[in-house]
């Protein structure tokens, strides 16, 4: 299990080290732990898949709702969590 704390140091040196990895993208509760037992070292939320899971159209998601999928998936698991923000959210800083 990884320290909350070190989360960060962890998903950077997978980008460090020599060759690639993948980082597959859970779209609800219960596939970020599937993922997890097959041996993946991090997850990257999925903003088409947050949104098609339940039905609604991508990009339609508010800000709250994606934020909250987000803090889901991170709970369910002990990997590192890269997440898909939609642009931040805005075309520009203040949006």
């Amino acid at each position: 299990m990884i320290e909350t704390s070190n989360m960060g140091s962890v998903f950077r040196a997978l980008h460090q080290r020599e060759g690639a990895f993948v980082i597959p993208n859970p779209w609800d509760v219960g596939s970020p732990r599937i993922l997890a037992s097959m041996g993946f070292e991090a997850l990257a939320t999925t903003s088409a898949g947050m949104a098609f899971a339940p039905g609604w159209q991508e990009g339609t998601v508010s800000r709250a709702d994606t934020l909250e999928h987000c803090r889901r998936i991170v709970e369910a698991t002990t990997l590192p969590v890269s997440a898909d923000l939609e642009k931040g959210f805005g075309d520009s800083p203040v949006s």
